[in-house]
Parts: structure tokens; sequence; C-alpha cells
């Protein structure tokens, strides 16, 4: 059987079939799949019950994959994944959903507003890999947002605005928002603002997208409080119900979503029920703009 993505979105959202990831890929597979998340930028696979290391495997098809170093407060003492899975569940090492007041649920939170993973990174990432282990039977859904859609949707004289803006991206702005601020000194130095172009340009396709994110929190050479307002009319703009797509949960579900030209946030649970959710990422290759002490 041969691989078969057919439109959930049209234009945005693929569901492939034909293809088994649990098991290795040949070339043309990967090459398939890899055409299909430049025309779609959101790709889901139902029926997919994979270990971490088939996860792994089937991520670095794409490229080499993150380490998860720098992206959260989880200590090394607490992790219940290694270092290459990002563990965006809300359980603690003994597999049981975290306090309510536990810091690591705080800050992992943030992931209800919409973002774009790893944006607060020099090179930010390429594709995320997130397959559903244990999922809530209500709520918990994932909204994406197309970047690329959203941008084509800008009036000409919006475009020629933003064109060569850049903005500084961070965890202290995204977590900020939320009433987070309370840091350590290492943190705030792990969180140090990086440098990321406002439009990019897909490397394949040429297609220009907005790149906005949670973390986003100014623009270079305006007053914060214009530069905040106009990121947060972007974002109203981008996330329209006609940009976006909810993605339900079934268990062992892979949704795999390009963060160049895409944003997504995950909708509130109940999280005293478990949610058993894992993510690799395939690292980006490339800076935005030139990087400079921000």
């Amino acid at each position: 059987m041969s691989i078969k993505i057919t439109d959930l979105t049209p234009g945005f959202v693929g569901e492939v079939s034909g293809v088994d990831i649990t098991r290795p890929l040949n070339t043309d597979q990967v090459a398939a799949l890899e055409a299909g998340m430049d025309r779609y930028a959101v790709l889901v696979y139902h029926d997919q019950s994979l270990t971490d290391d088939q996860q792994k495997a089937f991520s670095i098809n794409f490229g080499p994959l993150e380490h998860t170093a720098g992206g959260n407060v989880t200590k090394a003492a607490e992790r219940r994944l290694d270092a290459y899975m990002a563990d965006v569940s809300n359980l603690d090492a003994n597999q049981q959903p975290l306090a309510r007041d536990d810091r690591r649920r705080l800050f992992n939170l943030g992931n209800q507003l919409w973002h774009s993973d790893s944006s607060f990174r020099a090179i930010p990432a390429k594709y995320s890999v997130l397959s559903g282990r244990i999922v809530v039977a209500t709520g918990g859904h994932t909204q994406f947002a197309d970047m690329r859609a959203a941008y084509d949707a800008l009036d000409a004289g919006t475009k020629a605005d933003i064109e060569n803006l850049v903005c500084e991206h961070s965890l202290i702005y995204s977590r900020g928002t939320l009433g987070f601020t309370e840091l350590s000194n290492e943190e705030k130095q792990m969180f140090k603002p990086v440098r990321q172009r406002l439009v990019r340009v897909h490397p394949v396709t040429g297609r220009k997208s907005l790149y906005l994110s949670s973390h986003a929190g100014t623009i270079i050479g305006w007053p914060m409080p214009e530069a905040r307002a106009f990121l947060r009319d972007l974002n109203e703009h981008a996330v329209q119900p006609r940009f976006t797509y909810a993605h339900k949960w079934k268990q062992h579900d892979l949704v795999m979503w390009d963060n160049r030209t895409t944003m997504h946030r995950v909708r509130r649970f109940d999280e005293t029920k478990i949610r058993d959710m894992r993510r690799t990422t395939v690292a980006g290759d490339r800076v935005t703009v030139e990087q400079m002490a921000a």
C-alpha cells in the first residue's frame, strides 16, 4: 500500500494512511511525507502505537532531534523521559498527575497560549511530532493556526510594514503573561531573548508566513507597549476560525506539524486525569535573522 494523504482542512491539515511509522521507512516514504508537510504543514496519523525509541527513529528521518534543555523548568532529577523527548503530559516521575500548585504544572500552562515550539531558541525548531499515549475523554484538544494563510490575508500595506521587522522571543515573555514571573538567575539566563523575523519564507515552497508566538514580547526598535499592541492585533488576525483546525485526540494518534508555518495551543482539560503526551522535535538548521545580544 502506498502513502495517501487526505484533506482534513484543504491545504492545511492532512490525514495520512498507508504507512506504519512504527517500522523503518524507506527513502520514498520519507520523501512523500516531507512533501506532504511542505504542502499541508500539519499531518495526522491514527493508530500508531509507538515506543519512545520508535518515535525518535521516525522523527530522525526528517532531521536531527532537538535537545529539551533550555525549554522548561523541570530539573534533571525530576525528568520522566529522556532528554530528547519533550514531556508535555501532566505527570510526575511516578506517573501521577502533578499537584495544582506544582511549579512544573504552572509553567506548562503556557502551552495553552498560541505559540510556535522553540521560537525562543536562536535556531528555532523545524517539526514537532506529538504522540498521544494516554488521552483524556473531554478537552485537551490541540488547535493549529495556518500562518501562511494568515499572511496571505493581510492587506498590502500591512505586508509592507512587517516585511523587515524583527521580534524578540523568550519563555520569559510567554510565561510572564500568565503571571509566572519568579525565575532563578539561572533560568533568566537560560531563557534569554533571541531575535526572529516576523515574516518567514519557506525554504522549499518559497511561501511567506507570519512567525508569531506567545514567546514574542517586543519588536526591535519599537516602544514595547506599541509592539505588544501590534503583535496582539496580528495574533488576533492569525487565529481566526478560518485559519484554524482543532485536533480531538484519540489514543495512539500522532500529529506532526511545521513550526515554521504554524502556531498551536492545547485546550484545558481535567488535570486530575492522566494525559500522557510525548513530543519529539526536529531541530531547525538556520537562524531566521542574524542573532545579536538581546
